[in-house]
């Protein structure tokens, strides 16, 4: 190598040397805030809480009846219960809350009621007509309000009467 050739590389490294010794970590804030914090008195530490023992219980009442068990004495087979030998009804196939009640119409001696399903269609009720999914017979119709009585189960096995009404507009 000539000496021209060894001055530029001489060169070269000086440059490089100087221009990565300018370059600092940058790290100096941080390393100053570590020393602070640890001139700074330490606090103490809460204490763990006390860990109490684990106290067993025996179930006593295993000789009972199960809560999640269905009782067998519940039903009651002199209640109420839906005619399964019935024919059914065209109004008996929608739920009694999807119906309205839109008017009544007397023709001789028969007061009709009138009901209206969700399909927009209006059909004439009397007395002894059953409405709804709930064995629902119609007990009376007067200008603003269709009464009857639903047979619903009673969550024992057995069935209940309870009683219902569609009012005028609901």
């Amino acid at each position: 190598m000539s000496h021209a050739g060894r001055k530029m590389l001489v060169a070269g490294c000086l440059a490089a040397a100087l221009g990565l010794a300018g370059c600092g970590d940058g790290l100096d804030d941080l390393r100053a805030e570590i020393e602070q914090a640890k001139q700074r008195p330490g606090g103490r530490i809460a204490p763990l809480p006390e860990v109490k023992p684990y106290e067993s219980h025996a179930y006593s009442q295993a000789g009972s009846r199960s809560p999640f068990m269905q009782s067998v004495a519940a039903s009651d087979a002199s209640g109420p219960r839906p005619d399964s030998k019935r024919s059914r009804e065209y109004l008996e196939q929608f739920p009694l809350d999807t119906m309205r009640m839109v008017g009544t119409l007397r023709l001789g001696a028969a007061n009709y009621g009138l009901v209206q399903t969700r399909d927009g269609l209006v059909h004439r009720v009397l007395p002894g007509n059953y409405l709804g999914q709930n064995d629902g017979k119609i007990l009376s119709v007067a200008e603003t309000r269709i009464s009857l009585i639903e047979i619903v189960p009673d969550g024992l096995g057995g069935y209940i009467e309870r009683p219902a009404a569609l009012g005028m507009g609901e």
